[in-house]
C-alpha cells in the first residue's frame, strides 16, 4: 500500500530528478529541460495532495514522529507542503517562457527545482538536524539564485547580504539544536519540546531559535537584502517572498511549544516583529517601483507574522502565512501586465483629503463597527482569547483609511456607506477566518496563552502605535506639500538610511565582479 510518507518521498525524488536533469544540460534552449522541470513540480505536487487526501479521508494516520521520524506528517506540515508545492509549481511554470533563451536556463531550472526541494524539506520535518540540513540546502540554492545575473552588482549584494542573515540564523538555530540535544538526547521535534526541561541552557536554546526565526524572516535591522533582490530574476523574487521568507515562521511554529514556554521571547517576538511591521508600512508609502514596493510589503508582513506568533496566535500565523504566499506569488508573477494595465488604464480623479474632524469620526466609526462584528462573533463563534481581538482592531486601522476618505467633506455619501460596510465585513471576515483556522491547526499547535502585565503592556503599545501610523496616513494630504514632508518622504523612502548602515557595517558595497 502506498503511504504517506511513501508518496512524499516520491514528491522529493521528482524534483531531485528534474534538478539531476536539468543539471546535465546547463546552458542555453536546453530541450526538454523545462518540460520536464515542470512535470516534476507538477508531480510532486500532486504527490502532495495524494497524501493529504489519505491522512484526512483516515486511510492513513498523520505521522507525528517520534524520536526517530524524519517527517512530521501533521495538518501544520501537509498545510504548509500542498502550499510550497502548489507555488512551486506555478512558479516552476512561469519560468519556462521567463527564461527562455538565457545562457544558463537549464543551471536555472536545477537551482529552482533544489530549491523547492528543500522548502519541503522544512515544512515537514520531524528532526532537528533534518530541518537544519534543509536550511542549508535551500540557502545555498537560493543564493545562487539570487546571483543568478553575476554581472549585477547590486544582485550579487543582495546575495551576500542573504548569505550572511541567512547563515547567522541557520548558526543560532545549529546552537539550539545542540543544547536541546545535550538537554534532551533526542533530536525528534516533538520528542525534544516534551522533554526540554526549563533550564538555563533551555532558555538560551529557545532565544537562539527567535534569533534564528527573526534572522531568516529579515526582520529589523537585517531587512535590507529583501528588497535588493529586484535584480534577480522574477520567478526568484516570488519564490522567496511567497515561500522561503517565510522560513522563520515556520521554524517557529515547528517549535512552538518550547517558544510560548518561554515569555522573554515571546515579548521580543512582540517588540521585534511589531517595530518591523511598523517600519515596513511607513516606508512602503514612499516607494514608487512596483516590485520595490512589493518588497517593503514583505518586510512588514513578515514584522506582523512575527507579532502574531510572538502574542500566541499560531493558527492566526498559519494563515498569514497561507494567505500571504498566495497573494504575493500572484502580485510579484504578475507585475509586468498590472504595470502596463496601470498606464493604460484611465488616470483617477482627484482623491478627497479628509479633515482631522472627517478624521476622528472615521477611527470612531471604524472601531463601533468593530466592536459589533467581534460581539457578533464571540457570540455565534464562541469567545477568543484577548490577543485576537487586539490583532483585530490592529488590523482594522487600515480600514479606518478608507473611512476617512469616505466621511470626507467633498466625498458623497454612498461612498461613505460603502466604505463602512467594507470595514464591518472585513471585521466578520477576520473572526470568520480566525474559527476556520482554529478548526484546521488547533490541535497540532499549542493554545494561546493568557496575557499577562507584560503582555498587555506590549499590546497596548502595538495598538498605539499602528493607531498613529494609520492616522498620520489618512491625514497625509493635509501636510504633504509642507515643507518638511518633502526631506521626511526622502528619508522615508531611504528606509532610514538602516539599510546603508548595515552596508557600511560588513562592507555590503564592496562587490567585486566575479572572475
Amino acid at each position: 500500500m502506498v503511504t504517506p510518507p511513501v508518496l512524499f518521498c516520491l514528491a522529493l525524488l521528482l524534483l531531485l530528478a528534474g534538478a539531476a536533469t536539468a543539471r546535465l544540460r546547463p546552458g542555453c534552449r536546453p530541450g526538454p529541460v523545462p518540460k520536464i522541470a515542470e512535470a516534476a513540480a507538477l508531480g510532486a505536487f500532486l504527490a502532495i495532495a495524494a497524501a493529504t487526501l489519505l491522512i484526512v479521508s483516515g486511510r492513513a494516520g498523520a505521522a507525528t514522529g517520534g524520536s526517530g521520524a524524519l517527517l512530521r506528517l501533521d495538518t501544520v506540515g501537509l498545510t504548509l507542503a500542498l502550499l510550497i508545492s502548489f507555488i512551486g509549481w506555478i512558479i516552476v511554470r512561469y519560468a519556462r517562457t521567463y527564461l527562455d533563451g538565457e545562457t544558463r536556463e537549464g543551471w536555472f531550472h536545477a537551482l529552482l527545482s533544489s530549491a523547492l526541494a528543500g522548502a519541503i524539506v522544512v515544512a515537514i520535518a520531524g528532526n532537528l538536524l533534518v530541518l537544519l540540513a534543509a536550511f542549508a540546502a535551500v540557502g545555498i540554492t537560493l543564493q545562487r539564485l539570487l546571483r543568478f545575473f553575476p554581472e549585477r552588482a547590486e544582485a550579487r549584494r543582495a546575495a551576500r547580504k542573504f548569505a550572511l542573515a541567512w547563515s547567522g540564523g541557520s548558526l543560532a538555530f545549529a546552537m539550539a539544536v545542540l543544547l536541546i540535544g545535550v538537554s534532551t538526547g533526542s533530536s525528534g521535534i516533538p520528542v525534544a519540546a516534551q522533554a526540554l526541561e526549563p533550564t538555563t541552557a533551555s532558555r538560551l536554546a529557545v532565544l537562539l531559535i527567535v534569533v534564528a526565526a527573526l534572522l531568516k524572516t529579515a526582520s529589523f535591522p537585517v531587512h535590507g537584502w529583501v528588497t535588493e533582490v529586484m535584480e534577480a530574476p522574477t520567478p526568484v523574487s516570488a519564490l522567496l517572498h511567497a515561500g522561503i521568507i517565510n522560513a522563520g515562521g515556520i521554524l517557529l511554529l515547528r517549535m512552538a511549544d518550547l517558544v510560548q514556554a518561554n515569555p522573554g521571547a515571546m515579548a521580543i517576538l512582540v517588540m521585534v516583529g511589531g517595530f518591523t511591521a511598523l517600519f515596513g508600512s511607513a516606508v512602503l508609502l514612499t516607494q514608487s517601483a512596483v516590485k520595490t514596493a512589493l518588497a517593503w510589503s514583505t518586510v512588514a508582513q513578515m514584522g506582523f507574522l512575527m507579532l502574531q506568533c510572538g502574542l500566541g496566535l499560531w493558527t492566526l500565523a498559519l494563515l498569514h502565512i497561507v494567505a500571504h504566499s498566495l497573494y504575493k506569488a500572484h502580485a510579484f508573477l504578475s507585475s509586468g501586465t498590472a504595470i502596463e494595465a496601470v498606464a493604460f488604464s484611465r488616470r483617477p480623479g482627484p482623491v478627497a483629503a479628509p479633515s482631522p474632524a472627517a478624521v476622528a469620526k472615521s477611527f470612531g466609526l471604524a472601531v463601533l463597527l468593530y466592536a459589533a462584528a467581534a460581539s457578533l462573533a464571540a457570540l455565534v463563534l464562541g469567545p477568543k482569547p484577548p490577543q485576537a481581538f487586539a490583532l483585530g482592531a490592529i488590523l482594522i486601522f487600515g480600514v479606518a483609511y478608507l473611512l476617512a476618505q469616505g466621511l470626507a467633506d467633498t466625498a458623497p455619501r454612498a461612498l461613505a456607506v460603502r466604505t463602512a460596510a467594507a470595514s464591518f465585513g472585513a471585521a466578520i471576515a477576520y473572526f470568520l477566518f480566525h474559527a476556520l483556522a482554529d478548526a484546521l491547526w488547533q490541535h497540532s499547535l499549542p493554545v494561546p496563552p493568557v496575557p499577562g502585565a507584560l503582555e498587555w503592556a506590549l499590546v497596548l503599545l502595538a495598538l498605539g502605535s499602528f493607531g498613529v501610523v494609520a492616522a498620520a496616513q489618512a491625514l497625509f494630504p493635509l501636510w504633504a506639500h509642507h515643507p518638511s514632508t518633502a526631506g521626511l518622504r526622502v528619508h522615508l523612502a531611504n528606509g532610514l538610511y538602516a539599510n546603508a548602515l548595515l552596508d557600511r557595517l560588513i562592507g555590503g558595497f564592496k562587490t567585486r565582479q566575479p572572475t
